[in-house]
């Protein structure tokens, strides 16, 4: 993993509990993860997702930051693609192809697209290896921004029960971290958490049964 580190992202060395997080994804754990912006979430399912077999689900709700992740992973070489409202139905279709075909690793995709069936066809007809739920606070009512579309993940995770799932957020109250478990089903999972009242952060992991 370290020389997947230097080659496609160019540091040296991992980020405080990153290399922790990696290696619970890469021994198919569900995790869950609270890290403050800036903080390496996204290399703890962009690294894992290099060295499976077959595609990494990336669902998130901000258009914004799909085109930013994309195109930064682009420019490192690796095989990434969003699909989400920004696109045109040929653009869709073209990224669709490139993951069946298995020309992708990483595909990142907007919460909404769950209620289709026709994309609900798509996805399960991928060899899908890792699904990461980022800004997951956003699945839990008692969260700051709950966003409906997320309550499809639960489906989504029954409908994927084999396939391990990371979720992570920058910030998560102890009753928001356990409806992210409830709600995506997480199981034996590891919850990797950062605190954020020190300039040193503090990190502690405690494993559910």
């Amino acid at each position: 993993m370290q020389e997947l580190l230097k080659r496609y992202f160019g540091y040296d060395e991992f980020r405080p509990l990153q290399e922790e997080i990696i290696g619970s994804v890469l021994q198919k754990r569900d995790t869950l993860v609270i890290m403050p912006t800036g903080g390496g979430k996204s290399l703890c399912y962009q690294l894992p997702a290099l060295k499976f077999d077959g595609i990494t689900l990336v669902v998130s709700p901000l258009i914004a930051l799909m085109k930013d992740q994309v195109d930064a992973l682009k420019a490192n070489g690796i095989a990434a693609e969003f699909i989400n409202s920004t696109l045109t139905f040929a653009e869709i279709r073209r990224v669709q192809e490139q993951a069946h075909s298995g020309n992708l690793k990483i595909l990142y995709m907007a919460p909404e697209r769950l209620a289709l069936s026709d994309f609900q066809a798509f996805l399960s007809g991928l060899n899908v290896n890792l699904v990461a739920v980022d800004e997951a606070h956003c699945i839990s009512e008692w969260g700051h921004d709950f966003r409906p579309d997320y309550r499809m993940l639960g489906d989504f995770r029954r409908a994927m029960s084999d396939v391990p799932f990371i979720a992570l957020t920058a910030t998560a109250t102890e009753r928001v971290r356990r409806d992210i478990v409830s709600q995506l089903g997480l199981r034996e999972h590891l919850e990797y958490i950062a605190s954020f009242d020190r300039p040193n952060l503090r990190y502690y992991v405690r494993p559910k049964r």
